[in-house]
């Protein structure tokens, strides 16, 4: 099978690994791509927004499946113009990925499907925005209706940086803050059959200890040893499928990647979020621990295939993501900075600690960094404790000047999970 993957973020470069894995690829392209998926994957230059162009790479490439990585090429309608080119494409229609495109689309659905959410209002006018964050009250929830690739939810007591916010945005969505840990679900879809990937759990915030501003995700770690066993289940029957379902009743039926960001509050299970893709850096982990070629399952779901799919054989061990970010991020980042230590980690830390590459770009004979999260460096182990220390190892042989990660990520799930392992490291 010849693939051709659309992206250039971490989360394209842990698609390309785990394809050029899969003894059934046989050729793997990556548009635009990066200094990473440049090592598996053959690279090519495209407007990765341009449908048409995309269509017309994936034709003279003569490939078989085209995996959509970003958002915005989805709500751009690329897969629409890669499937009407007569290629399977893993990924949903500009219309359907207005699951993410649109918060306010999103609830409308999930109201629509009996989906558990926050309670919101959708906000266009000032007045509006005044009388929704009154009714709520701090912690004040304000979310940009349209793609702010990751950075369009605000969460504080700041009434201030609430209403500000709010009034940046031409459309808003203001909700009722949920309490309760976070999980992420991936589930892949062909628009009627549903196929649930293992829960993880990202860190949002810039610094330790959950502090900080919002982030597109400085970490991640899965299994989620402290998460009620039935919880995949329950979502898969309260969320997953209600949604595919409602999706195919409109005549827009969803088929590619439907994640679900979840609080489990006091009072059950509450969705946050759609998104409409794989999301980055719970990717990282995921893909980290399945065992099935990745291949056939995207293919499956592009082709209404899913139904005669085998279960899904997954790895025992744990896996751990620390995002490796540039200087100021999430504010302005600096770029051009010399990456060294990548030779090492693969030298010292192969194969239980590699290195995914998001923004990064080569110059030269250097790599060097080329956006706000540039590295995302990903270890298994037999539990989370393992897994952490190997990946804080790998992060330590990087060199990049200024550069900043969270020194907690999955430490309290390890804790928790191997107290003695944890008080003995």
């Amino acid at each position: 099978m010849k693939v051709l993957v659309i992206g250039n973020g971490a989360r394209e470069h842990a698609l390309c690994r785990s394809l050029s894995l899969d003894p059934d690829v046989t050729e793997l392209h990556c548009a635009p791509g990066n200094a990473g998926t440049a090592q598996v994957a053959e690279s090519h230059q495209v407007d990765a927004h341009d449908g048409a162009a995309v269509a017309a790479l994936a034709t003279g490439l003569g490939a078989e499946l085209v995996v959509v990585g970003p958002e915005a090429p989805l709500v751009a309608g690329v897969a629409d113009a890669v499937r009407a080119a007569g290629i399977p494409c893993f990924g949903p229609s500009g219309e359907a990925a207005q699951l993410e495109g649109s918060k306010a689309f999103a609830k409308d659905v999930m109201a629509a499907a009996g989906v558990p959410t926050a309670r919101s209002y959708v906000c266009t006018k000032p007045e509006e925005i005044d009388e929704a964050l009154d009714a709520f009250g701090a912690p004040y929830v304000v979310k940009d209706d349209g793609l702010a690739a990751g950075k369009g939810v605000v969460v504080t007591d700041d009434l201030g940086v609430a209403r500000a916010h709010a009034l940046a945005c031409d459309r808003v969505v203001i909700e009722e803050f949920l309490d309760g840990p976070e999980v992420s679900l991936f589930a892949i879809t062909d628009g009627e059959t549903v196929v649930p990937l293992q829960p993880a759990q990202d860190f949002k915030r810039a610094l330790d200890g959950d502090e900080g501003p919002n982030t597109g995700g400085m970490g991640a770690y899965s299994p989620l040893p402290w998460a009620d066993p039935k919880l995949v289940t329950e979502v898969m029957e309260s969320v997953l499928q209600p949604t595919v379902d409602e999706l195919r009743r409109r005549g827009t039926p969803f088929s590619g990647l439907l994640y679900a960001g979840l609080a489990i509050t006091s009072r059950g299970v509450r969705v946050i979020e759609f998104n409409a893709r794989f999301g980055d850096p719970e990717t990282q982990v995921v893909l980290a621990r399945l065992r099935t070629p990745l291949a056939g399952v995207l293919l499956a779901s592009a082709n209404g295939e899913l139904a005669g799919l085998p279960p899904l054989r997954w790895s025992d061990d744990a896996a751990v993501t620390v995002v490796v970010a540039s200087h100021n991020y999430p504010g302005s980042p600096r770029t051009g900075d010399p990456i060294t230590g990548l030779d090492e980690v693969a030298a010292q830390d192969a194969p239980y600690a590699y290195v995914l590459h998001a923004g990064t770009k080569r110059d030269g004979d250097a790599v060097v960094s080329a956006g706000g999260r540039v590295l995302s460096v990903t270890a298994t182990g037999a539990g989370l404790t393992e897994a952490r220390e190997r990946a804080y190892a790998a992060v330590g042989r990087i060199g990049l000047d200024g550069s900043q990660h969270r020194t907690d990520i999955a430490a309290r799930a390890a804790a928790e999970a191997e107290p003695t392992a944890e008080r003995g490291a």
